[in-house]
């Protein structure tokens, strides 16, 4: 794949989860090449240490056209790095998009809504001569399919990476998991289920909320084994979505039933005390692990989010957890997931 050049617009949100989207681009893509992201709240920093304190040598712009004036040439895409609750393009971010376009570049949209559908982004558009690309947009249903049961014909095993609610970095983790073991000569694949995993290249995957529902079975089984026939993988890896509890959007039932996920890696925070845009407690750790093992599959590891939480608060719950459930509970992004690595080793001689 040839990466394409792009910016990417978070309109002072870099340094929420709201901008997860960005954060997942920065962290990596096969897609893009990131020249630079716009966020007004924190012009004149580098991305990559307002994210996670790692400099990344993507410079911070206030605007498009600050950008503009501060090198030469525009890249391809302008590509819009948030994912809000509802999929709703916030008006604030319409300039800056308009200026995008007429300096040349197409737009990148994950959003619920559709700029290829709205007249003024339309006719602009066709002005400039430059594409549209809405990453949600449903798919026609001749393009879908229901579920076989040829799931079970995979030869590769399925780790699904689930979550205690959203929000909580279950593709950063997914992705840190494959990369770890292809370190150690496994040869992993990821399935993508959302917008930024388009985005970052992946080459499996379907974006899960914008398939109709009688098709969400069928489509997982499709792109499970459409990545076991071309890669022939030693292990898949499946990015989950939401949680199996949230009242707001419950999600993970599929990727264990229709997917065939036996093991499961189970992202949570321990900081967060209800499920997100919701005031509905998040049950304790230990019974979303039992919950999974009546589904038939089996958690092989914890993997904590560290927002709203002391070093010392996580640390001690991290040892407690780790104690109680008997299996590794790591922190990603502090300490790496290559903890993990001879875990899913064992887990994969088993089969």
């Amino acid at each position: 794949m040839i990466k394409k050049s792009a910016i990417v617009l978070t309109q002072g949100m870099l340094d929420s989860s709201n901008a997860k989207t960005c954060h997942g681009l920065l962290r990596g893509t096969d897609r893009f090449e990131i020249l630079a992201v716009i966020d007004y709240k924190q012009a004149g920093r580098d991305a990559g240490v307002v994210l996670d304190g790692q400099y990344r040598g993507i410079p911070v712009f206030a605007s498009v056209n600050d950008y503009l004036q501060a090198t030469q040439g525009s890249p391809v895409y302008c590509i819009v790095g948030v994912a809000l609750h509802g999929g709703i393009l916030p008006e604030e971010f319409k300039s800056e998009l308009f200026d995008a376009i007429k300096a040349g570049m197409g737009i990148v949209c994950g959003l619920h809504t559709f700029l290829s559908e709205d007249p003024v982004f339309s006719a602009l558009a066709a002005q400039y001569g430059v594409e549209l690309i809405d990453v949600r947009k449903p798919k026609p249903r001749s393009e879908l399919h229901f579920w076989t049961g040829q799931i079970y014909s995979v030869r590769a095993p399925r780790i699904a990476v689930l979550g205690t609610d959203c929000a909580l970095g279950k593709r950063t983790t997914c992705r840190m998991l494959m990369e770890a073991c292809r370190k150690q000569a496994i040869k992993a694949e990821m399935i993508y289920t959302g917008q930024t995993g388009w985005m970052q290249g992946y080459p499996h995957g379907l974006i899960f909320d914008s398939t109709v529902n009688d098709f969400i079975s069928g489509e997982i089984e499709r792109v499970i084994v459409a990545c076991d026939q071309a890669q022939h993988p030693d292990v898949i890896f499946i990015e989950g979505q939401s949680a199996l509890r949230n009242p707001n959007g419950p999600c993970g039932s599929e990727f264990l039933l229709s997917g065939d996920a036996r093991a499961v890696v189970l992202q949570h925070a321990p900081g967060r005390a209800c499920y997100d845009s919701t005031q509905t407690p998040i049950p304790p750790v230990e019974t979303e692990v039992a919950l999974i093992a009546a589904y038939g599959s089996r958690v092989l590891a914890i993997t904590l989010n560290e927002e709203d939480i002391t070093e010392e608060a996580i640390s001690a719950y991290q040892q407690q957890t780790e104690a109680a459930l008997g299996i590794p509970v790591v922190r990603p992004l502090k300490e790496g997931v290559e903890r993990l690595v001879p875990v899913i080793q064992a887990y994969l001689a088993e089969r």
